[in-house]
């Protein structure tokens, strides 16, 4: 389940990057729950919970159902 996570992820990063910011993936849980870390322009940014819920948690649970919930540490 890893791995389909960080494919997803890594089809996010360019828009991010793009913006100066970037995502790593940390952690996927068996109970569904992914742990990212936002850096750059995006670990410092007001708006960078609305990229996590309305960009990334959104793409990652349309792709993969079993996905409940994305969380930034």
């Amino acid at each position: 389940m890893k791995k389909q996570v960080q494919s997803i992820i890594e089809t996010i990063r360019p828009q991010l990057q793009a913006d100066g910011g970037d995502v790593e993936l940390v952690d996927v849980s068996d109970d569904g729950i992914v742990k990212v870390r936002l850096t750059g322009a995006c670990g410092s940014c007001p708006m960078s919970t609305y990229t996590l819920k309305l960009s990334i948690e959104k793409k990652i649970i349309e792709l993969m159902p079993q996905i409940k919930e994305v969380q930034q540490v």
